[in-house]
């Protein structure tokens, strides 16, 4: 039922807004009011706005001031921290339509976006200018750029190529007081006042709603090769993690997925991959001539040395391309096996074999099915732990594993999230990981950026 101040929240919106942008439809509102984040809370938004200009938002925060109600912003909703949850009584703000690529710079390298562009439609429209937009999450057929703006998202490459925030230049935001501001630059260099774009890049829509976003490209690169091993363990392939390190090595690729992945995949998409080894590592190399055979040779002989039980260059394209598939692929595989509750810690390249084998341990001690990916080459793994469905105890025994994984990497000089961000499931281990001090400079800043505190409450600092 619609409460009286909800009801005049609406009314207010329908009066700034055309009449197509604002939603009450309740079943519509479920599917907009949570993103992909198994057990993080979720209520029912009082509408949903899907506006489709820079104005629009603006006019929506500044209604919601008025109110003093929270606003959500949100964009394909395949986020893993519960960041986009909604809140009762909240409006949530959808940038799906706002989807235009408005210019790509071809002697300045650069593009400028609107918020709702799918990431592989990014690419695929700067690749017919001969340019590249490396950032490029597992998700990317279906996040968002301003998604990944939010989240600071890595992805498979960004071992080489670096994350979200090295590409983003700058942006056009609405701010918790209602302002609509540029951001950044579109210069090569630039070091006038505070770098407030950084600061935006990676905070979950707490500290404004980007509205667009200026990123940086580079050269289309050239074709890579492909380097698979077989390990019989974790910390094997752990091993060879390291090895590839200490020869120097910078590979544009370093995945590991592990059996249960491929096998979920397999039984999924019927890929015919093999089940011959407890652990694969997928490795890449872009270098050019020579130089590129050499390092995809030093590559094979890091993994050798790991104590690959197999390890080789394909010579097949489709072959290798199968591979990077299944990789990401094993996220919405393993769902059919029931609720996924996902890790995203980040370690210390040199501590990568230790913190796999714990998390083999943490699996085992708490009688939980964990399933292992991981962007190896930097250190930001992914261990999946899968609940049968309605199984109340096996989910309480994942979420003691979520903990102690966390406190794991930590333990190792970790970090609680390497790309997925805070959200609501990882916000005690900010605590756990950052200073007192530093928890007061974070809440400093959502204080005089968003002094209403609208802007997604409850989220990253709580």
């Amino acid at each position: 039922m619609t409460t009286v101040s909800e009801a005049a929240l609406l009314s207010d919106l329908a009066a700034v807004l055309p009449a197509d942008r604002l939603t009450t439809d309740p079943d519509v509102l479920e599917s907009y009011a949570h993103d992909d984040a198994e057990w993080a809370e979720w209520s029912l938004p009082a509408c949903l706005v899907r506006p489709r200009t820079p104005e629009e938002v603006q006019a929506v925060v500044r209604a919601c001031l008025r109110h003093g109600t929270a606003v959500i912003a949100r964009g394909a909703g395949t986020g893993l921290s519960g960041g986009a949850n909604a809140l009762a009584g909240s409006v949530v703000i959808s940038l799906e339509r706002m989807n235009a690529v408005l210019e790509v710079d071809e002697l300045e390298r650069l593009a400028v976006v609107q918020p709702g562009v799918v990431n592989d439609d990014l690419r695929a429209r700067v690749a017919e200018n001969g340019l590249w937009y490396p950032p490029d999450p597992a998700s990317s057929p279906w996040s968002t750029i301003g998604g990944n703006v939010a989240t600071n998202a890595g992805g498979v490459c960004c071992v080489k190529y670096g994350v979200t925030r090295d590409y983003v230049l700058g942006m056009q935001v609405v701010t918790g007081t209602g302002e609509l501001v540029r951001l950044g630059r579109r210069t090569a260099k630039g070091v006038a006042g505070y770098d407030l774009t950084g600061l935006l890049v990676g905070s979950e829509g707490t500290l404004g709603i980007v509205t667009e976003i200026t990123v940086r490209l580079r050269p289309m690169r050239p074709p890579e090769q492909t380097i698979a091993g077989f390990f019989d363990s974790l910390t094997d392939a752990g091993e060879a993690v390291r090895e590839v390190a200490a020869a120097g090595l910078t590979p544009s690729a370093l995945e590991l997925i592990d059996r249960n992945c491929l096998r979920a995949v397999d039984d999924w998409k019927n890929m015919g991959l093999s089940a011959d080894a407890a652990v694969v590592l997928l490795g890449r190399v872009d270098t050019p001539g020579a130089a590129g055979e050499q390092e995809a040779a030093a590559l094979l002989a890091a993994f050798e040395r790991g104590g690959a039980t197999w390890a080789d260059r394909s010579t097949d394209e489709a072959e290798g391309e199968a591979l990077f598939a299944a990789r990401r692929l094993a996220y919405p595989a393993l769902e059919r096996l029931g609720p996924v509750l996902t890790e995203d810690v980040c370690v210390p390249k040199g501590a990568v074999p230790e913190m796999l084998g714990r998390i083999e341990a943490i699996g085992l001690a708490n009688d939980v099915l964990i399933a292992n990916i991981a962007h190896a080459g930097d250190g930001n793994l992914h261990p999946l732990l899968v609940v049968p469905a309605g199984d109340d105890a096996a989910r309480a025994r994942a979420e003691q594993a979520f903990t102690e994984i966390i406190d794991a990497a930590l333990a190792l000089g970790g970090t609680v999230t390497g790309e997925h961000g805070v959200g609501l499931l990882k916000r005690k281990g900010l605590v756990s990981e950052l200073a007192p001090a530093v928890l007061d400079m974070h809440r400093a800043i959502k204080a005089a950026l968003d002094p209403a505190g609208i802007l997604n409450p409850g989220k990253v600092i709580g």
